[in-house]
């Protein structure tokens, strides 16, 4: 089932105006490149546009507001991102672009060799990081990052603070987040972005209007449903565990006679083997009897191999009924 958002349903569900422009660019790239990283599914879909949303202000924002601030000025020295230790212009220069605010020279570097190990043929954004907010880098920037940190994975199974800890080192913003999933899913349900009380309603919720872990369990449900990812296609990553059969109690009783029997047997056995060591001292006619005795129950026991064989069948097939 192929599902896609687009941007009436982002402009339906977003809480202010979006920036046209840069949602478009996040748009181009899902549409040319999404596919290759798993974004057609659209329970994936809606929470990585949750998180843009927030980490742009619902795509008002391609790059950091500079002041500098204190803590824009100490990035000047951030060698941990590869600026250089010297004050010579490199935290502006790296500074935060794109929806999902690519920071830092080591992150300009490795965005430009992932793209390059994927054939996109990209221009050199460490020597002009300018250039990340252009088409189609702008929206390239944050699949890199949502692909990189295989956050797939995470979407298929509703694991919304994971993701957020992943995109934000932390939970900041969380209920926002949060609150782009749920009026994104609404929309794409055809309902009113607000309407979540009645959604709760409709599920058998508490209607309270407060997106917790059970509603957002019954949110994830209704977009893998509109992916064709149901839990049984495989995208829930805790495996299905089957109830044990329940074994009728005619049959248990059966099987306890058969191994009984199977068991004695088999301590039949074990007793003659052990006796052996004895006949050595013992008189010749003893000897043959026991020898005659030991020679019935082992016919004994051929005529008796096939009917337990045969029993053991009937019970497993009773038991996988």
């Amino acid at each position: 089932m192929d599902v896609r958002v687009t941007a009436q349903h982002i402009r339906a569900a977003a809480l202010k105006p979006v920036n046209e422009a840069n949602m478009n660019s996040v748009l181009i790239a899902l549409d040319r490149y999404g596919d290759d990283f798993g974004m057609n599914r659209v329970h994936r879909v809606i929470q990585y546009l949750a998180q843009l949303m927030h980490e742009s202000g619902d795509f008002r924002f391609d790059r950091e507001i500079w002041g500098p601030t204190p803590a824009q000025a100490r990035y000047d020295t951030r060698t941990d991102l590869g600026n250089t230790p010297a004050i010579d212009g490199d935290g502006k220069k790296y500074m935060g672009r794109t929806g999902m605010q690519l920071t830092g020279k080591n992150n300009y570097r490795a965005f430009y060799d992932w793209c390059v190990e994927m054939g996109f043929n990209p221009p050199d954004f460490v020597a002009n990081p300018d250039l990340v907010n252009t088409d189609p880098w702008e929206g390239m920037v944050p699949l890199w990052y949502w692909d990189s940190r295989k956050l797939n994975r995470f979407a298929d199974q509703g694991d919304t603070e994971t993701i957020t800890k992943r995109v934000n080192g932390g939970m900041n913003g969380f209920d926002d987040r949060v609150l782009n999933l749920a009026r994104l899913t609404l929309v794409m349900l055809g309902l009113k972005p607000t309407a979540i009380r009645e959604f709760q309603a409709s599920k058998g919720l508490v209607a309270d209007g407060d997106v917790g872990p059970k509603t957002r369990a019954a949110l994830h449900t209704e977009l893998l449903a509109m992916s064709g990812a149901m839990p049984a296609q495989g995208f829930i990553s805790a495996p299905v565990v089957a109830d044990k059969p329940v074994v009728p109690a005619a049959v248990e009783t059966q099987v306890k006679k058969k191994f009984n029997l199977l068991g004695w047997i088999g301590g039949l056995g074990t007793s003659l083997g052990t006796g052996i060591g004895f006949l050595g001292g013992m008189d010749w006619r003893a000897i043959v009897a026991i020898g005659a005795f030991a020679l019935v129950t082992f016919l004994l026991a051929l005529l008796l191999r096939h009917w337990i064989i045969g029993a053991i069948k009937d019970i497993r097939q009773a038991v996988e009924q």
